[in-house]
């Protein structure tokens, strides 16, 4: 007799473990967690030093955490980690998770917003650059210009 209610967690989770794994700075194995009552969370690793590490904190941020305040999504993402003072500094043991509380919101209804939403395509390196240094240099020439 077969079991209901069992899901092949690798499956539901596949969706969005194979989008992360693409975006830039996002390395190492990414472990999920589904619990008894629907909800589920991702767990992954961002390379600090890696150059656009910051713009897939904020793009993941601004789409998972508040995307509009119409269209707010039932997910957290956040950075997690043991106690520093035990381990050791953020380029090892800080890691970012998303969290979803509403187990109607599938891991892969999460990755269709991501790829709908992030730099297109997602592996591109070249689509996450944002033009700060032209942003700051007017900003400098502004106060050159005051004195």
């Amino acid at each position: 007799m077969a079991q209901t209610g069992k899901i092949d967690l690798d499956a539901y989770f596949r969706p969005l473990t194979a989008f992360l794994q693409k975006v830039p700075s996002i390395t190492g194995k990414i472990g999920t967690e589904r619990q008894e009552d629907g909800t589920w969370s991702a767990k992954f690793s961002i390379d600090i030093d890696d150059e656009l590490a910051w713009h897939a904190v904020q793009e993941l941020g601004h789409v998972l955490n508040y995307l509009s305040l119409e269209e707010r999504l039932p997910t957290v993402f956040m950075p997690v980690s043991p106690p520093p003072y035990m381990n050791g500094g953020p380029e090892a043991y800080l890691s970012w998770v998303i969290e979803c509380r509403d187990k109607g919101f599938s891991p892969k209804k999460v990755a269709e917003w991501l790829e709908s939403r992030l730099p297109t395509p997602v592996n591109d390196r070249d689509q996450w650059e944002h033009d700060d240094e032209d942003e700051g240099e007017g900003e400098g020439d502004d106060e050159e210009k005051e004195d």
